[in-house]
């Protein structure tokens, strides 16, 4: 292979990494397996990390999250120009075809390795790979259906180690809810991120249709009831010395609704997009400071 063929083939495979998203689907496996460590199993961390059912579920959790993303960029290929022209010439260098194909061989692993968990296990992901792609061909044009049903999407694959681990304690709804609404919030300001494309590729997003004003009075509302999962999770249920990022984190959503309503162009837009995703990663680390003890136990058994 030829230095010119190493480098087109180091370059698509950063297409193909950059189509998925890499980088969220690592977040989202280090908060499934924090989530499970610290909140929904009672096991050791050993029993945990050695656990081969809970492997195969994060394992097809990240290919069914990747094979979304894929499908994604196929039905929002051409407003995906539009918005992100850079990253979108990046994962062009990979054909549609290659996509799709690499898209059913996904899907297709993630069938099979879920037989090693259960048949409740593919059922599971079965309709979890429908929704994806039922959320990319209609509902994702559907004017705040759309940024519901994504937040859904988004929090499903915790359901699953959910249901792994049989826990359904109202602290781990409380902070489902809490999650849901922030990353609602995020999908309604990714419409407001996304107005040129939208409108031309006829997306009917609540900013398209009601208005920049309408959708920021929603996102404000959305801040105020993230309150109540708050509270509970705060003054209610027992989080340790995770209140301190609920503290914080509200307080960054204070800042973010002030900066909401001065923002006028799609780089501040932008700028509140990764705010929030600030909130959403530091949330996801900070699931180890609900059990002390077992952080404790953990970097004890490094040393």
């Amino acid at each position: 292979m030829s230095q010119r063929d190493t480098k087109i083939f180091i370059m698509k495979w950063f297409s193909l990494l950059s189509t998925i998203r890499v980088y969220n689907i690592v977040v989202i496996v280090i908060a499934q397996y924090l989530s499970a460590l610290f909140i929904l199993s009672d096991q050791s961390f050993h029993s945990v990390m050695v656990d081969f059912n809970l492997f195969i579920i994060v394992c097809a959790s990240a290919l069914s999250i990747a094979s979304g993303y894929i499908i994604n960029s196929f039905y929002d290929n051409q407003k995906d120009l539009i918005n992100r022209p850079k990253k979108t010439m990046l994962d062009r260098l990979v054909s549609q075809k290659t996509k799709l194909n690499v898209y059913f061989a996904m899907n297709f692993f993630v069938f099979v390795i879920a037989f090693l968990v259960s048949i409740k296990a593919v059922f599971f992901f079965s309709f979890y790979i429908f929704s994806l792609w039922f959320y990319s061909h209609k509902i994702k044009k559907i004017p705040f259906l759309g940024n519901f049903y994504a937040a859904l999407l988004a929090v499903f694959p915790f359901f699953g180690i959910l249901l792994y681990y049989k826990n359904f304690h109202d602290v781990v709804f409380a902070h489902a809810i809490y999650l849901f609404i922030v990353i609602l919030i995020r999908e309604m300001i990714k419409d407001l991120e996304n107005m040129t494309g939208d409108i031309a590729q006829d997306y009917k997003t609540i900013p398209v249709l009601m208005g920049v004003d309408f959708s920021k009075q929603i996102i404000t509302g959305l801040i105020i009831l993230s309150l109540i999962p708050i509270y509970f999770l705060v003054d209610v249920f027992e989080v340790a010395y995770m209140e301190t990022y609920f503290y914080l984190s509200y307080l960054v959503l204070i800042f973010f609704v002030i900066k909401l309503w001065k923002s006028e162009s799609r780089m501040n837009y932008v700028q509140l997009h990764n705010m929030l995703k600030f909130v959403i990663v530091s949330g996801v680390f900070s699931i180890s400071l609900t059990k002390p003890s077992l952080l404790k136990v953990i970097f004890s058994s490094w040393e």
